[in-house]
């Protein structure tokens, strides 16, 4: 990492720090390190790239809360076009 983005990066984690917001590390890309930061509602995904830019991408509920039922559309979304992956239902 460049020493301005990693500058960068690590202001990021102070201030999450800082404001006691709870966060996780990861790597999923070979040029990138992803923090990934939930709050009430929303779940934010931030990404220092190795060119220097940074990425943000956010996940915001619409407050629609449901029932015990939905879970089985997890496992048919993922599975449905996927052969070789037998559909589960975990609510027989």
């Amino acid at each position: 990492m460049k020493t301005v983005l990693f500058n960068k990066f690590l202001t990021f984690l102070n201030e999450l720090e800082q404001n006691k917001i709870n966060y996780q590390i990861a790597h999923h890309r070979d040029e990138a390190v992803m923090i990934t930061v939930s709050i009430v509602g929303e779940r934010w995904e931030i990404e220092f790239l190795d060119n220097g830019d940074i990425e943000v991408e956010k996940f915001i509920s619409n407050g629609e809360i449901q029932g015990e039922e939905s879970l089985k559309e997890l496992f048919e979304r993922e599975t449905a076009n996927d052969p070789i992956i037998e559909k589960i239902s975990v609510l027989t």
